[in-house]
């Protein structure tokens, strides 16, 4: 990639990007073209070569591919023998593995390939006892070594702090996304030796429920390098998220549980033993370390804990705070418990450097009580902090916003959907059908889940309620009326302005402006629950003081801090809870589980090492042989099957915006107007297409075939397609993202017909899709799609348009459909009817970011 410019600014054009690195990197500041802009600089011009012999060792390749699927398959003892001799009996390929001793003693000779466990002791005293505990942990700085020393992954290191901003034709903005391009990076980097990188981990942790009641349980601690770009490093290969530590769990006491004695002691179990894990980064964040990397370059790193990414009881033991029940249950600021609910208001922030002063003093103190008093005037707790040992890194900064647990499975899920659920209640049974029904009838999309029922049912999983969240203000508008049900219609208000402030939170790119914005959109939902608590307050006994509510006065802080929220996720971490459980519930004896349980951690972590090695081997060896054949590589495309793609194939009209697929055969105009009798839309279809045809073939100063106007006959054939993926650079990254589109009778035992936005000579409009297809004018296939516009005047909107953020839209007869080129298509989107208000419907503009970016504009325009 090379800049377009390395000097003083002269003129830029739209959407250049500007990246100013560092002054310790030594790089000067670069403006590239949009175009020209990819990952960043820094990229090696070759892949590395691979390993020849990457099974090793494994004796064979055949060994380590039978081991792999073993292991994978989950086989038991004799049926891993039976494999054996199986293979043994019909082998092409030397094949040298005996039986499962064999296969155990070679998974334990790899397991030096990656940095293995090692089982250490963590002793507390408890009322002057001594209580011992196991600890199960990875060395952190190992592990990121062996990250920066793979020839794979240590290509994607980013090293140097970055401001980013894109030109809009008057000024750059600023805009945010991986950590490196927020302020806590550059500011680290600042504090470091300028010959120096910064090397920032990410740290998590929280019980893990492994059997099926949740009396077994585990606490593993999950590592994620926050150099690596987030592709990498919240995936599953090599460079994400690795299982780093066991902690071990305080049984409960009958005799002391809940008192604060215990309390402090399962703090400081907690953080004894995560100072085990930080012991090794302790020295090396004063003084640094060189490390050979993969590209024989050494460098000098410090490492700092840039994120700690939890739920909220977990942040109560990382900050060692009170939690709930203290008189401050913030862990990142100093908020009196009464005023949780005020996320406008600021207060003092915490440091490590006061929280140390304040334990010094009140361990000064002669008396419990004087104690107590200093401790309670911040709700600290009397236990040393495990991060204390870390130069340069506040535990208080580091904790970060949790989305899936302080907005999905908390703002929402705990508080506003149990109160809708209330008010719903008290209307009758009626209401409750009616909102179900609209959740049965919504449109399937594509990462959206759908629902048959939600009323009175209840979900575990947060993600189901973030998408009912995005959903219920559609569904309810029509049951409550603000002169009827004013509470109730007021909360509908605050749940929309709640989506609203968690699309903002759910950014993947963030902008200055998208952060002014974000803030703007708390400060509206903070008004509106205010009221709502005011006029409710003399009907419910409910308290909106909880921490949950505060958090998210600290979430933009955290964004310009750290990087957009699922920089901090717990989503990804708490994803591998589930490996854990199925190895406890199918590669242990139940007793002293946890060694079992990162044993196979381990070896699946082995297994992924070679396998990766492996396909990049045959990668190369493919890449090599169609070079010799003079041949591209199409071995190695990524297909993207994912909602249920019935297609038999795709066949790619405009690769760059859009590709067909689900073929039919081809049919005659006489046969597809016969076919379609008593329908308006297809009334006069072949006359109608013939004059859009010539109507496009002027304007776009196409040639006339023969040079006569196009006159396509009842015998002429055109090819049907029920499938549609469209590409489109998405408002939030600049980046392509893709729809499924569906132009069906049948997906799954219903009719889809999928809503999309054109691009017209007059604007925007959208419309329902109605035939896909394509048409032979001379010997030039063209893409061409019946639509049914909504687009008709709608005159008078209702209030409810305003105080919910409606879009809405008309449909126009079914005879007023019209022919658009599929280019004309910019992406699909999700209509649904207002029951209310005859063929009126409302824009879905919280199916994902962009589409909620994009009705913003259409809004504003």
């Amino acid at each position: 990639m090379t800049p377009m410019w390395d000097g003083p600014i002269l003129m830029h054009d739209i959407d250049d990007i500007k990246v100013e690195y560092h002054p310790s990197s030594g790089i000067p500041t670069k403006v590239y073209r949009f175009e020209d802009y990819g990952c960043g600089p820094g990229a090696p011009p070759a892949v590395p070569e691979a390993d020849p012999i990457p099974w090793q060792p494994f004796r064979t390749r055949m060994d380590f591919e039978v081991a792999e699927l073993a292991h994978d398959a989950g086989l038991s003892h004799e049926q891993l023998d039976r494999l054996i001799r199986l293979i043994h009996r019909s082998r092409i390929e030397l094949f040298t593995l005996k039986n499962r001793k064999d296969v155990r003693d070679t998974w334990d000779a790899a397991s030096f390939k990656m940095t293995p466990f090692t089982k250490e002791e963590v002793i507390v005293p408890f009322r002057g006892v001594d209580q011992t505990f196991p600890l199960f942990r990875h060395s952190l700085w190992d592990w990121v070594t062996d990250l920066l020393q793979d020839p794979q992954v240590g290509l994607n290191f980013v090293f140097d702090a970055q401001r980013l901003s894109k030109f809009n034709g008057e000024k750059f903005v600023q805009f945010i996304h991986e950590p490196w391009t927020a302020h806590a990076f550059w500011e680290y980097q600042s504090k470091i030796p300028s010959d120096a990188k910064p090397l920032a981990f990410i740290l998590y942790a929280d019980k893990a429920k492994l059997s099926s009641f949740g009396r077994a349980k585990g606490y593993p601690v999950v590592a994620r390098c926050a150099n690596l770009p987030i592709g990498i490093r919240n995936g599953e290969g090599l460079g994400g998220g690795r299982v780093v530590g066991w902690l071990p769990i305080v049984k409960e006491d009958k005799q002391h549980s809940g008192k604060p004695a215990f309390v402090n002691f399962k703090n400081a179990v907690w953080h004894a033993s995560f100072l085990k894990i930080l012991d090794c980064l302790a020295p090396l964040s004063r003084l640094g370390s060189a490390i050979k990397c993969w590209d024989d370059v050494i460098r000098v790193f410090y490492p700092i804990v840039l994120i700690l990414s939890a739920d909220y009881e977990e942040q109560a033991v990382m900050a060692l705070i009170r939690g709930l029940m203290g008189k401050f249950p913030c862990p990142v600021c100093l908020v009196p418990h009464d005023e949780l609910s005020n996320t406008l208001k600021v207060f003092p922030l915490r440091t490590c450097t006061e929280t140390k002063a304040l334990l010094a003093r009140a361990r000064e103190c002669t008396t419990l009580d004087a104690r107590e008093q200093i401790l309670s005037s911040q709700s600290l707790r009397d236990v040393d902090s495990s991060f204390g040992v870390l130069e340069h890194t506040d535990v208080h900064r580091a904790l970060s916003h949790d989305k899936l647990h302080f907005n999905d499975e908390g703002l929402f899920s705990d508080h506003k959907w149990p109160e809708l659920q209330k008010w719903v209640e008290r209307l009758g049974r009626q209401a409750a059908v009616q909102i179900d029904s609209f959740f049965q009838s919504i449109p399937r999309w594509r990462n959206l889940n759908h629902f048959d029922q939600v009323i009175s049912v209840s979900f575990s999983d947060g993600t189901k309620y973030e998408d009912i969240s995005k959903l219920i203000v559609f569904a309810a508008h029509t049951v409550f009326d603000h002169d009827t049900d004013p509470e109730a219609y007021l909360l509908l208000r605050c749940i929309r302005s709640y989506v609203e402030f968690n699309m903002y939170a759910s950014l993947e790119v963030h902008t200055e402006d998208t952060i002014n914005n974000g803030r703007e959109a708390l400060s509206k939902l903070t008004g509106l629950m205010d009221k709502y608590i005011e006029d409710t307050a003399e009907m419910s006994e409910k308290s909106w003081n909880f921490p949950k509510k505060h958090l998210s006065a600290h979430l933009f802080d955290d964004i310009e801090a750290k990087g957009v929220s699922r920089n901090y996720s717990t989503k990804p971490n708490e994803k591998m809870h589930g490996p854990l459980k199925d190895a406890y519930q199918d590669r242990t004896n139940f007793k002293n589980f946890a060694e079992q349980i990162l044993r196979y951690n381990h070896d699946s972590l082995i297994a992924e090492y070679i396998r990766n090695k492996l396909d990049h081997l045959d990668s190369q060896n493919l890449s090599i042989s169609d070079d010799l054949e003079d041949q591209p590589d199409t071995a190695l495309q990524e297909t993207d099957n994912s909602d249920d793609i019935d297609v038999d194939s795709t066949e790619p009209t405009d690769a760059q915006h859009f590709s067909l697929g689900s073929k039919q055969a081809a049919m005659s105009f006489t046969l597809i107007e016969a076919g379609s009798l008593g329908n308006p839309a297809f009334e006069r279809f072949r006359i109608k297409l013939n004059d859009f045809l010539n109507r496009v073939f002027a304007a776009n100063s196409i040639p006339f075939p023969g040079g006569r106007r196009i006159q396509l006959v009842a015998s002429d054939m055109i090819v049907e397609y029920r499938f549609l993926k469209v590409n489109f650079e998405s408002l939030v990254d600049w980046r392509v993202s893709t729809d499924y589109l569906r132009c069906t009778p049948m997906f799954h035992g219903s009719p889809r017909y999928d809503c999309v936005i054109l691009q017209t000579d007059t604007g925007i409009i959208f419309g329902k899709l109605m035939l896909i297809f394509t048409c032979t004018v001379g010997d030039v296939q063209y893409p061409v799609t019946l639509v049914l516009p909504y687009d008709r005047p709608v005159g008078i909107r209702p209030r409810k348009d305003k105080d919910f953020q409606f879009w809405r839209v008309k449909r126009k007869p079914r005879a007023s459909a019209e022919f658009f080129s599929v280019h004309s298509i910019v992406r699909g989107c999700m209509i649904v009817e207002d029951v209310s208000r005859p063929d009126e419907f409302l824009i879905v503009d919280t199916i994902d970011t962009d589409m909620f970016l994009r009705m913003q504009d259409i809004r504003s325009q």
